[in-house]
This record gives C-alpha cells, structure tokens and sequence, in this order.
C-alpha cells in the first residue's frame, strides 16, 4: 500500500513537472505569435512584399531642347526597353540565350550584361533600349519562356534635325561601370542612360529629371505575376527644359550647304549678347543612332574614320588662322608700335621679303606695291604685315596677344573645349627648339597667322566680335540664361574707338569694293565687313578661313568659318561663300530692312554700333 501511494507521489510531480513544461513551451509560442501578430506586423509585411515584389525603374523624360523661336532640336519620343528581374545567374544566361538572335545581342553585349549581373546581382538588367515593334511581339507571345523579362514603354531621346546637330547636342548612352564610380554620378543606376557629349553631357544634371519606381508581383519561381502599374508606383520627375540662342533653320541650312566631301566648320555669334546662333561641323553624324545602343560596327566605324565625323571642328579643333589673324596684328602695332590706318612700310611688296638668308613670300607673287595698312588689310599683303610684326618685336607681340584672349579657352558651355596655341614666351621657344636653335624670323611667322599659331574658330569669331563692337564681348553661350548673359570675357579691344572704326572700314573694302579678297561674295542688301585667310599647313592645299559679320556698322551675327584644305593654288577659296550665305540668309531672317546702299560709309555718317 505504502509503494503505491508513493509511486502516485512520484507521477503526480513528474506531471506536474511536465505540465509546468507544456506551459513554458506554449507561453513562448504564445509570445512569439503575439509577438508575430501585433508588434512586428509591419516588419514581416515588409519583408514578405520584398519576397513578392520587384522593383522597376522608371526612367524621367529628359528636358526637351528648344531653339530660340521654340522649335524642338531634342525630345523624346515612346519607346519599348527590355529588362530582366534579378534572379539567379545560370536562369539569366539562359534566357540570353533565348534572346540574343532575336534583340541583335552581339556576343560583347552579352558578356557585358552578364559582367554587370555578377557585379550587381540584386539590379535588373537593361538587356535592349529601342526594342522594335517585332522584338517586344515575339517576348509577348511566348510570356512563358521568358518569366523574368519585362518590357516597358519609356521615353527615349530624338534628334529631329539629326546630322545638322549632332555636335552641338552630343548624343545620350548608357552609362558605363567607369561613370557610375564617379562623384557626379551619384544616385545613378546601371542601365541608365546619360548624356556623353555635347549639350547631353554639359547639362546633364538639369536635363536627367528624376527617375521614378513600379511594382511587379512575381511568384516562388520568380515569374510575373501581377504588374501593380502606378497603383504602388513612385511617379518619375521630367528633367528640366533648356531654351537655346541658335536658329534651328540656320543650322540646318549650314548643313545644307556645307562642302560634302570636305571637313570644316562654322559658327555664328550675337555679337552683343555671346548667344550662339550657329554651330556647326563638317563631317558629322547622326545622333539618333546612338539610341538604344550603337552597333559595335558602326561606332568603330566613326572613331577609326580618317575624317573623324566625331570631332567637334568649332571647339576642339585649331588651325593657323592665316590672313584673318592680320586684324589681330593691327590691334596690336596701332596700340604698341604707333602704327595708323595710314602707315606705310619702308619696303614695298615686291612678292617677298628677305630676312638675312631667308626669303618671306608674299600671296602675290607679282607683288602689291606700295600699300598702307587699310589697303594691306583689303588686298592682304603678308610682306606689310612681316614689316609689323618686326616693328612691333616678338616679345611686346606675345604679351599683345596674350591681353587679348588668345592661349586659353573661350568658355562655351561645351566639355572638353580645346584653347589655341600661341606661344607666351621667348622660354617656350627655348623648350620647344632649344636655346640658340630658332631665330627672331618666328614674328614674321606669328604675323601672317603661321607658325606658332593655331586658334580655333570660337576664338577667332570672339576676337571679331570685340572688334565689331569695341566692347569686351560676353563668352559665348549656347543656353539662353541669365548668368551666362553676364559672363564677359576680362580682356577688352582697348583701342580708341576712331581706330577700331579704321578697322572695321577696312574689312569692309576687303568684301564690298573691287580688287578686295572677298569682293566676289558681297551681299546685294547688307555690308558684310570680314577678312579671308588661306592658311598653309603639311598636309595638303591650304586651308580655306572667312572670319566677319554684318551689318558692318550695325553688327548682328559674327561668323567665322572653315574649310580644310578648301584654297588650292588657282582654286576659289570655299569657306568665303559658305559665310557670305550663311550671313545673308540671317539677316533676311530678322527681318532687317536693307540697307540704301551697302558699302564702307565714311565715318560721321555711320551709326554707333549695336550694344555701345
């Protein structure tokens, strides 16, 4: 009896014991329920919408481009990209795979897409920009083999003039591994696309807007299921609108009427205000294939082309300015070797010049006789400027030009531009040649727009600019904007306005009176004031320059223009037309009444000119 009692003790507190323990297990159950229920609700909604939800970026339109009367130069039109979600590696080849023959993906791209899913694994892929209306059918119709591939409609980029703009705008592309490492590309995702050249790239910041985000639902495998459209959706921001100073017409009539199998370039300036009107390169390309992604062929196409149709001739590119540089030359001796409108040189032009064993040509190899310095500048006679530029002296002559602007970039709201070249020194000569290895002959060099001296057309139409207006002129500038209305260069023509007058009568008698190098190109209802150059250089027939603007005693476009090697011996010199019809079809733009007869007025007669 007393073993049983004691053995119903025994059970009684083991299920005591185990009742105890059945308790503790099921409060913490209770408390993680609780726990699971009410307090952390939002954490494992969050996280299970993560499991079941993938993001998609929704690029921003970026901000349409206008020219100064509203027309659109670059905007956006729909287009259809194809993405891929994020999934495992070996379900990303393979539906690359099912894809590369029908997106065109060549066996680079591909690799690339690969490279970037291993380095961002948790990113969807842009597999193809651009898709064409048969790609997106062909995913369509068979939805279930590709379960992770999403196409979107979004905006991309269009170039409506294409060719005739393609050097001012740039182009837009997909942003590289290399980019997305740098400052200014914070917050920027692979597969985005941004601007690489041009205005795309110089105001990139104000054109990219703001992407936005959507929702797709996916399943345990990964498929779509659901696309939650805007429902769920962070809406993308459009990038800012910019309004340019260039005339759309005019570009495309400079495209027109440029030269086709030459290279060159032209650009126009408001003399008064710095906006562009005009920009220009010749040979060019076509931005809008760069939509979506360029064919490898064709893009080693253009860098290999031995004409370079990627260059940018207005502000990348210098040449020896030739005989437009002899204005430069003028400003100089009037203000530091007392030189007049009305000096003349010891030595006649005979057709040349000695200088101790070296004999100086003159274009004219008859000669030009006796000239002073306005008829020097009308017939441009080298061997009256190789006299100025020995009484001026190479070391008051490169001070002179350094004053005025020359060696340092104009500050067009364009990357990359590239200053000219004009020796500051006598210690430039001595590290380029060596000291004792060149010859005080280098002025005559310098003087003529030879030598040492290559300036770009930007330069050169900044010059000319100050020239027409005896102001310091204002940098030029694509972006009509406030600030850079304000931005005037700190240099000034700083000539007495009577001498600046001389000058600006002589490039008129160069194009409007007879025997002047530019006679052949005046224009019947305007003065056009300019000087024409013909620059040698080692690589073939002299290039062809015309750098001027109109009206003369009004002035309301400068132009500068090239065409290389466009002055053969014998030949007309082509960059002189193509700016005489540039000039003349602006001016008939504006509306300007014509002039009663065009022409060089004496002094008293003229008005002041534009802008003071």
């Amino acid at each position: 009896m007393k073993g049983d009692n004691e053995h119903r003790a025994i059970r009684k507190q083991r299920s005591r014991w185990a009742a105890g323990a059945i308790f503790f297990c099921l409060s913490i159950v209770a408390a993680g329920f609780i726990n699971l229920q009410i307090f952390s609700t939002e954490l494992y909604t969050l996280l299970s919408s993560e499991n079941r939800l993938r993001t998609i970026t929704v690029p921003a339109p970026r901000g349409t481009i206008y020219d100064r009367s509203g027309r659109a130069i670059a905007d956006n039109v729909p287009g259809y990209d194809v993405s891929m979600l994020p999934g495992p590696r070996d379900s990303i080849a393979s539906e690359l795979n099912r894809l590369e023959d029908r997106l065109d993906l060549s066996p680079e791209r591909r690799a690339a897409l690969l490279s970037r899913n291993r380095e961002r694994p948790g990113e969807a892929l842009v597999v193809r920009e651009n898709a064409n209306f048969e790609q997106v059918a062909f995913i369509e119709a068979r939805r279930p083999r590709f379960r992770r591939v999403v196409v979107d409609q979004r905006p991309h980029r269009r170039y409506p003039a294409g060719p005739a703009v393609a050097h001012m705008m740039g182009y837009v592309g997909e942003i590289s591994p290399e980019e997305l490492t740098r400052p200014e590309y914070a917050g920027y995702e692979s597969g985005q696309s941004i601007g690489k050249t041009g205005l795309e790239q110089q105001y990139e910041h104000r054109l990219a807007g703001r992407n936005g985000i959507r929702y797709a639902e996916v399943n345990a495998l990964g498929t779509i299921v659901r696309d939650l459209g805007v429902a769920q959706a962070q809406a993308p921001v459009p990038g800012e609108d910019l309004h340019l100073g260039i005339d759309l017409d005019l570009q495309v009539y400079a495209d027109s009427v440029f030269p086709e199998e030459m290279r060159g370039g032209v650009v126009a300036l408001d003399p008064v205000t710095g906006e562009v009107l005009l920009l220009y390169s010749h040979p060019t390309f076509d931005p809008n294939a760069f939509i979506g992604g360029i064919p490898l062929d064709l893009w080693d196409s253009l860098r290999e082309h031995p004409d370079q149709p990627l260059l940018n001739r207005v502000s990348n590119a210098s040449y020896p300015p030739g005989s437009t540089w002899k204005l430069v030359m003028s400003a100089i001796g009037m203000k530091m070797a007392d030189l007049t409108i009305d000096t003349y040189q010891s030595d006649t032009c005979g057709g040349g010049l000695w200088y101790h064993t070296r004999y100086f040509r003159c274009w004219l190899s008859r000669g030009h006789g006796r000239l002073n310095l306005s008829e020097a500048i009308k017939h441009s006679c080298n061997v009256w400027f190789y006299q100025a530029g020995q009484r001026i002296g190479l070391d008051p002559l490169l001070a002179g030009v350094g004053e005025l602007g020359f060696g340092s970039a104009t500050g067009i709201d364009l990357p990359s531009e590239r200053p000219g070249l004009f020796p500051d020194t006598r210690q430039w000569y001595d590290e380029r040649f060596g000291p004792g290895a060149w010859t005080e002959a280098v002025v005559w060099n310098l003087s003529i727009g030879q030598g040492e001296n290559a300036q770009t057309l930007l330069a050169m139409a900044q010059f000319y600019a100050a020239l027409a207006t005896g102001r310091a002129p204002v940098k030029p500038h694509l972006v009509r904007d406030e600030t850079l209305a304000q931005r005037r260069v700190d240099w000034t023509f700083d000539l007495p306005d009577a001498q600046r007058r001389q000058l600006v009568d002589a490039l008129a008698r160069v194009v409007n009176e007879p025997g002047g190098t530019a006679y052949s190109s005046r224009l019947a209802r305007w003065t056009l004031a300019g000087k024409t150059g013909t620059a040698q250089n080692p690589h073939g027939a002299p290039h062809s320059w015309f750098v001027g603007f109109a009206p003369a005693y009004d002035p309301r476009i400068v132009i500068a223009a090239i065409v290389e090697h466009g002055h053969p011996d014998g030949a007309p010199s082509l960059a002189v037309p193509l700016a005489s019809g540039i000039v003349d079809r602006h001016l008939e733009t504006l509306g300007l009444p014509p002039e009663a007869t065009p022409g060089v007025r004496p002094m008293e007669a003229a008005p002041a000119p534009a802008g003071g």
